[in-house]
């Protein structure tokens, strides 16, 4: 009947994670320090799922990575969204929208 909920926590990381890339190319840790500071606390991308999602997005080329020296001088992977992520990410906005905009109609009956 459509995505399971393991697809769609899966479809919500990597929109987030598109999101946050849209400003700034930024390393992982950055990335979930972002999207918390962002949620207000609300979501916590915990490094179990994110890194497997970050490069789950990279194979898809939504994103692309390059090392580089992190604010406290270590070694850490930075990623930018490409071109094709940008269209994904679009993609994903109007399905997100398209998502909502029917659960808060079916809420509006209950």
């Amino acid at each position: 009947m459509g995505k399971s909920k393991t697809d769609v926590l899966q479809g919500t990381l990597d929109h987030a994670d598109l999101r946050t890339l849209t400003r700034e190319p930024m390393h992982g840790y950055g990335v979930a320090v972002r999207i918390q500071q962002i949620s207000d606390e609300a979501l916590r991308w915990r490094r179990g799922p994110l890194y497997p999602a970050l490069h789950r997005i990279e194979q898809a080329g939504w994103i692309r990575s390059e090392w580089g020296i992190s604010e406290n001088k270590r070694r850490a992977r930075y990623y930018r969204l490409t071109a094709a992520g940008r269209k994904q990410l679009a993609e994903e906005e109007q399905n997100w929208s398209r998502l909502t905009e029917g659960v808060a109609r079916v809420l509006k009956l209950a």
